[in-house]
């Protein structure tokens, strides 16, 4: 870079100050200086920590790299964690630690650069708007690998990383790994009319059935944000995500005060879709408003009907997204079965730089095979898609 940088390494955001990590992320959709991501805010971050769910004692131990010039002034951020354990990433490589620690290898602690518990692409190597980007980046990827030689961890992972970043990394040394996420792309829409359209007939059809099947039994939909997130709204939510999360995962994540912080920080950037009936909600899923994405995140409920869980999450994200005009959803992880209803797959990508040499012949020769496969069930996927072919000139 033009002039001389060092970079500090803080284990808590309250010791960043926010001002500092808003000019690098955004502190809000209106002032962001590329398009919104909500969970690379200060804001999402503290309340992870604040709230205790991303903290030494449940294996998620700051060590947040901060690059700053001679003036003391934050140029560059990357939000990273010392981890015991390799829950909450959704990128998985228990197979990897497996195999190092039958081979004599220590394969914990790691360092992990990623949002704790979200499986959301957004910027990793965050910059300020007036710093030289290449350069600003290689920094932090080059601090995140001395962060590894100092801790002695075997490696250091950026997960969901956006493709335009993965460069940088591979530049310093960092192995490329892709997976897959199914995304709805909203291309201009005026009405969900207009998306169902689009569709082949028979498919049409069918997804027009499921969302009235879904409303059977008098079931009503709220959409609520900004002042609509009260307590008790929260307090309902949080028994859906409990008994949904404890089913599906055996002990949830998230704790009930983080959604009171998260609720008090950045109300105007969640959505929640909540499902009622006979006066009182059932079910409901929790998204976040980015600048021109809708990250849906999780849901639960208490009464098990057909077919509201694609409702909740997937069709009425999509309804959102279209009366809002924001450009995707992006729905979590994993999922094929979204792809019946509009979302379609993208390539997710990582990063990961191995410290032992064995580990990392290894690990490199499972992801060249790995990036081929994805490509493959992509394509695959893709000729699969609901979308009408051009012959298809079909009408309900």
């Amino acid at each position: 870079m033009a002039e001389p940088v060092r970079i500090r390494v803080e284990t808590s955001f309250a010791d960043i100050a926010a001002e500092d990590w808003g000019r690098l992320a955004g502190a809000s959709r209106a002032d962001a200086q590329t398009p919104y991501n909500p969970f690379v805010s200060h804001a999402f971050l503290s309340s992870l920590e604040e709230s205790g769910c991303a903290v030494a004692e449940t294996g998620w131990l700051g060590q947040h790299l901060l690059l700053e010039g001679d003036d003391g002034a934050v140029r560059g951020a990357l939000p990273v964690y010392l981890k015991s354990h390799s829950q909450g990433e959704y990128v998985f490589d228990h197979g990897w630690a497996d195999a190092f620690e039958r081979a004599g290898g220590q394969y914990y602690p790691k360092l992990q650069a990623s949002i704790p518990f979200t499986p959301a692409t957004g910027p990793r190597l965050l910059h300020r708007a007036d710093q030289p980007v290449v350069e600003t980046q290689a920094a932090l990827a080059e601090g995140l690998k001395e962060l590894t030689r100092r801790h002695g961890a075997s490696s250091a992972h950026a997960t969901f990383v956006p493709e335009a970043e993965m460069p940088v990394f591979e530049a310093a040394g960092y192995l490329h790994r892709t997976d897959q996420q199914f995304h709805f792309i909203n291309e201009g829409y005026g009405s969900h009319d207009d998306f169902l359209a689009t569709l082949a007939s028979r498919k049409r059809k069918a997804l027009k059935k499921e969302r009235r099947s879904a409303l059977e039994h008098g079931i009503e939909i709220d959409w609520l944000t900004g002042k609509d997130l009260t307590e008790t709204v929260w307090d309902q939510f949080f028994a859906f995500y409990m008994d949904t999360g404890s089913r599906k995962w055996g002990r949830p994540y998230l704790n009930r005060r983080f959604y009171s912080l998260i609720g008090e920080r950045m109300a105007e950037d969640i959505l929640l879709v909540m499902a009622k009936r006979d006066g009182r909600y059932i079910a409901g899923a929790i998204n976040f408003i980015g600048g021109d994405t809708l990250f849906g995140r999780h849901w639960g409920c208490i009464e098990d009907h057909p077919f509201l869980h694609f409702e909740v999450c997937y069709h009425q994200a999509i309804d959102f997204a279209i009366a809002k005009g924001l450009a995707r959803v992006e729905a979590g992880a994993q999922g094929e079965h979204k792809l019946a209803r509009g979302y379609l797959p993208v390539t997710t990508h990582s990063a990961h730089y191995i410290a032992h040499a064995g580990l990392r012949r290894a690990v490199a020769d499972y992801l060249e095979r790995e990036r081929r496969d994805v490509e493959m069930m992509g394509d695959y996927l893709a000729d699969h898609s609901p979308f009408r072919r051009n012959a298809d000139h079909e009408t309900d």
